[in-house]
């Protein structure tokens, strides 16, 4: 599968456990998230730091510290998380900005290929819009 990069990764993944052991509204600390998810202690804090700072969860420090939801996941989609968690979100590596295509420019026609993935990622990122992270995480609610 070289050349293509996942949709969902594992960061996007445990991001959507983390929001999920937060979801009761309440304080929880990382030990909290780890245990509940079991999830790597690492990664909890790298994600809490990129949700933090994308405004969905608010961390105190210190003692009687914890991190809690700030967000409606009502409001916010599956698309909106993976372009906080992930830089590169493309289906093929030749969507890429700046892609250099070997076969475009020795054809110097358009490529049917790239232009299928194309029509494929504007109906996964359509997909991605449409689900809440709240219709994501909770069945019939």
């Amino acid at each position: 599968m070289e050349g293509f990069i996942l949709l969902i990764t594992r960061e996007t993944d445990y991001a959507l456990r983390v929001l999920r052991a937060m979801s009761g509204g309440e304080q929880v600390t990382t030990g909290d998230i780890c245990r509940r998810e079991l999830l790597p202690q690492q990664f909890v804090y790298k994600i809490l730091k990129k949700l933090e700072r994308a405004g969905l969860v608010q961390t105190t420090r210190g003692v009687g510290g914890g991190c809690r939801l700030i967000a409606d996941l009502k409001k916010v989609s599956l698309y909106d998380l993976t372009e906080i968690m992930q830089a590169e979100k493309m289906i093929s590596a030749c969507m890429q900005p700046g892609f250099q295509c070997a076969w475009q420019q020795k054809c110097s026609s358009p490529c049917t290929v790239h232009q299928q993935l194309l029509r494929i990622q504007g109906v996964l990122d359509a997909e991605l819009r449409a689900l809440s992270l709240h219709q994501m995480l909770f069945k019939d609610e």
